[in-house]
Formats: C-alpha cells, sequence, structure tokens
C-alpha cells in the first residue's frame, strides 16, 4: 500500500471502532479478515498509528478544540500527522489528494487548523494534567487519591505500549529451555523479574512460527497475570476453585504449579470462553486435572452452592472496570462495554460471599482484578472483611509462596512505573476458623 492508501485505511478504520460497540481489537481484527490484500507490514502500520491515535486522545481532543475544529476521526488522524509523525501540510494535502485509495482532499478550514498545529508538540504544559495524563475525567479524583503525588508518572507509564510476556509451561519444560527453544526460532527474551514462570520477549515476535508457542510450551501472559496465580500457591494434589476463569490463562498457571496433579475446577458465566480454555489445556497436557463446569448451567451453580470447605485454595479474579489494561486496551479509557462501575463493584462482592464458604478452615482465597481503583481493590477487600470473620488477611510477605515479594504490606498492588507490569491488584484471605464456628453472611445465588 502507498502511505496515502494507508492513512485512509486508519481513518475508515477509526470511524468503525467509533461506532462499534465491541473492543478496537476486535473490530480491527473483524476488518482485517475480510482485507486480505492488505499485505503484513500495511496491516502492523495501520495498527500502530491506530494505537498511537488512540493513546493520545485526550490530547488530540484538547488541540482540534483549540484549532476550533470538529472532533472527528478524518481531523483526529490528520492532527496525529502533525503533531506526532511531524508531517508538514504541504505532503498532508499531497497525500490526502483525492485518488484511488487516499483520502479526500482537504478543505480550507482543515488546512487552516492543521496550519495552526504546525510546529508544535502533541503534549504542551498548557494541558491540564488530566489531559496531559490521559486520564478519564469520572477516575481522576481516585486515581488521584490512590497515587497522590506519583499520579502524572503513573499516568504516563500507562499510555507506553505493553511487553510480550509468556509464561512457561514448567510441567513441559524449564524457563532455561524454553528460553532456548525460543532463541533458536529467532525470539530473544529475558527471564521475568518476579514471575519464576516468565519470559520477556526483548522486541516484537511472531509466537505462532515458534516451537515452543505450537507445542504449549510457552503461552502469552503478562507477568503481572502470572503473579496472581502464583499466589494462589497451589500445589501438586490439592482441590483448586479458579471461578472466574475466562479463557483459562491461570488455570493453565495453576495446573502446571500443581505438576498435573490434584483438581483444579474451572468455572464462568462464559460458556463460550471456557471452550476455548478446554482447547489451551488439552495443547498443554493438562487437561487431565481440569474441570470445566460453566455457570450458565443451572446443575453446575447448584453444584457450587453444595462444595462447602472443599478447596485449599479459590481464586476469584472478578470483573473489573480493567483500569489496569490501559497498555494493551487503551480505548478502555474513553469506552465502556460493559456494565457500570458501580455494578461491577456489586457483583464483586456477590461472587466473594459466594466463593469464600467453599475454602477449606486454613485455605486461601485469593481476590483479584486488574484494576487500579480503591474502590475494587482495598475498599472491596476491607468489606469483604468485615462480612466474613471467618477469614482474615494475609500480609503479602507471608502470602509470597517464596522469594522476595514485588511489594510490601497487606496486598498485591502492580503498576506499570514501579513492576513494568499491567496494573494489578490481589487480596490473600486466609480461612482461620469453620463456617460452623464462625457466623457468615449467607451466599445466595
Amino acid at each position: 500500500m502507498k502511505p496515502a492508501a494507508r492513512i485512509n485505511e486508519t481513518i475508515v478504520l477509526l470511524e468503525k471502532i467509533q461506532a462499534s460497540r465491541i473492543p478496537m481489537d476486535a473490530t480491527i481484527g473483524d476488518h482485517m479478515r475480510f482485507r486480505r490484500y492488505i499485505g503484513s507490514k500495511d496491516r502492523a502500520a495501520i495498527v500502530e498509528r491506530l494505537y498511537g491515535i488512540t493513546r493520545a486522545w485526550a490530547r488530540l481532543g484538547w488541540w482540534l478544540a483549540r484549532a476550533g475544529a470538529a472532533d472527528t476521526p478524518r481531523h483526529r488522524t490528520l492532527a496525529w500527522l502533525a503533531l506526532e509523525e511531524k508531517i508538514p501540510l504541504a505532503e498532508i494535502a499531497s497525500l490526502a489528494n483525492g485518488e484511488q485509495y487516499a483520502p479526500a482532499p482537504l478543505s480550507e478550514d482543515e488546512e487552516k487548523f492543521l496550519s495552526l498545529l504546525a510546529g508544535h508538540e502533541l503534549t504542551t504544559p498548557d494541558m491540564p494534567d488530566a489531559v496531559r495524563a490521559e486520564c478519564p475525567a469520572r477516575y481522576e479524583e481516585s486515581l488521584r487519591g490512590y497515587f497522590g503525588d506519583d499520579f502524572s508518572e503513573e499516568m504516563n507509564a500507562l499510555m507506553v505500549p505493553a511487553s510480550l510476556d509468556l509464561r512457561v509451561n514448567t510441567r513441559s519444560m524449564s524457563r532455561e529451555e524454553a528460553q532456548k527453544s525460543l532463541k533458536a526460532d529467532g525470539v530473544a527474551t529475558d527471564a521475568t523479574q518476579w514471575s519464576p514462570w516468565g519470559l520477556r520477549a526483548r522486541s516484537k515476535a511472531f509466537l505462532s512460527k515458534t516451537k515452543a508457542f505450537v507445542k504449549g510450551w510457552v503461552e502469552i501472559q503478562d507477568e503481572g497475570s502470572q503473579l496472581i496465580a502464583w499466589l494462589c500457591a497451589a500445589k501438586p494434589g490439592q482441590q483448586v476453585l479458579d471461578y472466574c476463569a475466562g479463557a483459562g490463562g491461570k488455570t493453565l498457571a495453576l495446573a502446571a504449579a500443581m505438576q498435573n496433579k490434584g483438581r483444579i475446577v474451572a468455572m464462568d458465566t462464559e460458556e463460550s470462553r471456557l471452550q476455548k480454555g478446554r482447547q489451551r489445556f488439552k495443547r498443554a497436557g493438562v487437561s487431565d486435572i481440569i474441570e470445566v463446569r460453566p455457570l450458565t448451567d443451572e446443575k453446575n451453580r447448584k453444584w457450587l452452592r453444595r462444595q462447602k470447605e472443599c478447596f485449599d485454595a479459590v481464586l476469584a479474579d472478578v470483573p473489573c472496570s480493567g483500569t489496569g489494561t490501559w497498555r494493551r486496551n487503551p480505548d478502555l479509557r474513553w469506552r465502556d462495554f460493559g456494565p457500570t462501575l458501580e455494578s461491577l463493584i456489586t457483583t464483586q462482592a456477590e461472587i466473594l460471599d459466594k466463593v469464600a464458604k467453599t475454602v477449606k478452615p486454613g485455605g486461601r482465597l485469593v481476590y483479584a482484578t486488574c484494576s487500579l481503583l480503591p474502590e475494587e481493590n482495598e475498599k472491596q477487600a476491607a468489606a469483604f472483611l468485615a462480612r466474613h470473620p471467618a477469614f482474615e488477611i494475609m500480609p503479602l510477605d507471608q502470602a509470597w509462596p517464596e522469594g522476595a515479594a514485588p511489594d510490601a504490606g497487606d496486598f498485591m498492588r502492580l503498576t506499570p512505573r514501579r513492576h513494568n507490569t499491567d496494573g494489578f491488584f490481589a487480596a490473600v484471605f486466609q480461612r482461620t476458623a469453620s463456617s460452623s464456628e464462625t457466623p457468615e453472611l449467607p451466599a445466595e445465588d
């Protein structure tokens, strides 16, 4: 594709993303699937530009308002070319010439606003802090309250694209062996700092062509996500419940930690995601110990109500705002694809109450989110302890299976700036008494 065609495709896709009710990665995937004529290099360039524009959403909007231009996908793309890619107005005009596959010619108003942007930087001291930090107004108070003086630096770290992290299936091979195999296929990696299972690619990599990925020796998983599973301290022969299993990423990590011995029950409200998990379990060679029970089936909901104090470890990686994943999903800053924050907080509490009764005395319940908001994290943990006197918090240094923990205090709080992971929260609750000894809030289905 010619440069003009790439720009036009960016505008077309940005219009689709804005009109779509699904996240941008899915919209891009659907769009590209039916356009095989777009080569791999062109796709990569278009996607990189789209993500760049989305990561600069607030700042581009601020510049458009300042220049008196309408806020449209086309104008955002043109502003990006001028402010970030530093393409001169004359060159933009030559690219937007109206020819086949090229953007329509610039209007007089577009030439005017682009001339006003010429010579400026995308980020300027004139902008409000929240605009420079790409922080949505609905979350600003909460995030400022948590990060304090580090607000700007923490938010800036969320604008940097995430690394490619891998989890080694240690049942199949050691981390060192996986690293050698990947290197032989041209993928250079380093051991992750905190996860004993993790590798981080040094640059972009096409994993689908590597033996390690094809054979199921490695899975794509952020280091922070791996640490959620690590905190479960699952051991061979134990009984483990992964209540919000999704497509099974953490389920796989738990199975590897258990050396494929014991029993894991994977549950989720989305049966289709669990079905994808089944394929991954089989490829990794751990399907024998994983029992899949979709919550869409009334029989499985009844089964869960009968599982009183049966599990050594229960993982509740609950639905949340996803604010910790903004490095990977920048569109989530500005668009909601699911329940409101208030609804999510209610759901999180309900899940905790539902699974609490399944934990054995002495067992642990790991509550996790990929959120940065205290409302979904520390405040949710405190409310759970107030409702369930049979549990107590396990400070992170006690809950950590081995080695030095990445954080201090009662909870694990990961951020891109401090740990170079996605933003994650985890609280480890230990049941100290049987429910027959200490009254608890009844859990209703």
